[in-house]
C-alpha cells in the first residue's frame, strides 16, 4: 500500500519500509516515532482513496532514524564596479524518517 502525505509543506508519497530525508521535526531525537496525519492519497489501483482535501482516519508511522545537517550551500552576493561582495554560508537542519506502517 501507498500513500501520499504533506509533511512541513512539503508532500511525499511513501510505501512501508521507505527511507525520507525530510526538514528536522523540532524537539525529537533519534528513536523517536511521530505519526503523520495528514494524509491526501491512500492504497493503490481500484482501493485508491483520495481525501478531500485529506483521507479520514488515515494516519503514517515514522521512526526517527538520525537528525543530521545537510551539505553547506555557499551564498555569494556581488555588484560588478561597486566594491560590494558578501558572502555567506547556510546547513539545512534534517531529520533522516523510515516508514513502519500506513494505516487506514
Amino acid at each position: 500500500m501507498k500513500a501520499t502525505i504533506i509533511t512541513q509543506g512539503r508532500q511525499f508519497t511513501v510505501r512501508e519500509g521507505d527511507i525520507l530525508t525530510v526538514n528536522l521535526f523540532p524537539g525529537t531525537t533519534a528513536g523517536d516515532t511521530i505519526n503523520l496525519d495528514q494524509v491526501v492519497f491512500l492504497g493503490e489501483g481500484a482501493t485508491a482513496r483520495i481525501g478531500t482535501p485529506l483521507v479520514s482516519g488515515a494516519a503514517v508511522t515514522a521512526k526517527i532514524l538520525e537528525n543530521k545537517r545537510g551539505d553547506k550551500i555557499r551564498i555569494f552576493k556581488h555588484r560588478r564596479r561597486k566594491n560590494y561582495s558578501r558572502r555567506r554560508g547556510h546547513r539545512q537542519e534534517l531529520s533522516v524518517i523510515k516508514i513502519e506502517s500506513i494505516k487506514g
